[in-house]
């Protein structure tokens, strides 16, 4: 190999990272239109002047079968010949084509732009638990966890002869005074 090119052993294994991500089912040998654009994009093959969203797309889109929704590694290689003259013009196919290979080598799919959790006051004051009130108030104890069904469910007291008698067992006391 000579000085600065890429091996596509190395330019198979960030296409393989990118081909799983997203997909739990995914094996790593077909990559979707979504995680094209998503590498494209993460190793900055597009660059919004020369090589587009759109371009991606339409390369993406020819380079597939027909009925597929999927493409291959050999496929993936293809649409990397056709993007690499309009990413770096003015440079030979093979020139171009290694510097776009050199862009994606040993990259991975980002989560920059991802939602996060929101953390606001207004969310904060609503899951407070010592703040609540009323039935809701005994589904929880002291530190704030829940207390499960013992929390929900309405067991009634059947230890006195009056239901949910505060003083139970206090008659005998109160007569024996008298």
């Amino acid at each position: 190999m000579a000085e600065g090119t890429v091996s596509v052993a190395e330019v198979e294994t960030a296409f393989q990272k990118f081909a799983v991500h997203g997909d739990s089912k995914a094996t790593g040998k077909e990559m979707n239109g979504k995680n094209f654009v998503k590498l494209s994009k993460d190793c900055k093959i597009i660059d919004g002047k020369n090589v587009t969203t759109t371009d991606v797309d339409i390369v993406f889109s020819k380079n597939k079968a027909k009925s597929a929704r999927v493409i291959t590694f050999e496929q993936f290689n293809q649409a990397l010949t056709e993007l690499a003259p309009k990413r770096f013009k003015g440079k030979s196919k093979e020139e171009s084509l290694q510097q776009l290979y050199s862009l994606i080598v040993g990259k991975e799919p980002a989560n920059i732009g991802v939602t996060k959790v929101a953390k606001a006051a207004a969310v904060d004051r609503l899951t407070d638990t010592t703040k609540y009130t009323g039935a809701h108030k005994e589904r929880f104890d002291e530190s704030g966890k829940g207390k499960g069904k013992v929390g929900r469910a309405d067991v009634p007291d059947d230890s006195g002869y009056v239901g949910a008698y505060k003083g139970s067992g206090s008659y005998e006391e109160k007569v024996k005074d008298a």
